[in-house]
């Protein structure tokens, strides 16, 4: 009953750090789409130079750590005063989208050249056949790992917690440290992380039922 009263009684505060975490991983996975489907089309392109500018990015976030480079994002664009919010944001868009990129590289490829060839049999271009035909086949088969790197993007968010924001894990500790009970708090802030997973799981099973329409 105790732990019940506590969450009840910290709804209010710890909603909105849910709200600022939902916010945060939103604008961050709508950014490293965008990045992903660009560096993705670098991998695929038969230009070599951008195949290997592709390469390093993708090598250069998957061997550094996350939090480190938030903290380049924060500390590293000083110059220009940059809110811990988009630097939490930049940071996790920069080190998603590297994943996305492979994600979306993979879909792309899956698709059979045959469809390429039928499109610009027809006439269309290169980029109108990419647009109308093959992009479309490639989200759809995306969508499964794109939505388990949501989920993965929901709970790096906590990291914001670092770098001075109020979000989920940090009010939890907030909490923890002022009433030296952490495990209580740790447990109610898992309560809501699931929440926000499922969420998250709900939308993108809406997704796929949509397009599965199409089969």
């Amino acid at each position: 009953m105790d732990f019940l009263k506590i969450v009840i009684d910290t709804y209010p505060i710890f909603l909105k750090g849910m709200l600022l975490t939902f916010q945060l991983t939103a604008i961050a996975v709508l950014i490293a789409i965008v990045i992903g489907l660009f560096f993705a089309f670098l991998k695929i392109s038969p230009v070599k130079i951008l195949q290997y500018i592709a390469d390093l990015y993708i090598f250069v976030v998957r061997g550094t750590p996350l939090i480190v480079q938030i903290f380049i994002f924060y500390y590293g664009l000083t110059s220009i005063n940059l809110p811990s919010f988009w630097a939490v944001a930049l940071g996790l868009a920069f080190h998603n989208g590297a994943y996305i990129a492979e994600i979306f590289r993979g879909s792309i490829q899956s698709v059979d050249r045959g469809q390429m060839e039928a499109g610009r049999s027809l006439g269309m271009s290169m980029s109108l056949t990419m647009r109308r035909i093959i992009l479309p086949q490639a989200f759809k088969r995306a969508l499964p790992p794109l939505g388990n790197q949501f989920i993965i993007a929901v709970k790096d968010s906590s990291l914001a917690s670092f770098i001075g924001m109020y979000e989920l894990f940090s009010v939890a500790t907030t909490l923890g440290s002022n009433n030296f009970d952490y495990m209580t708090y740790l447990l109610v802030v898992a309560i809501y992380y699931l929440v926000l997973v499922f969420v998250f799981t709900i939308i993108v099973n809406i997704i796929e039922k949509r397009l599965a329409v199409s089969d």
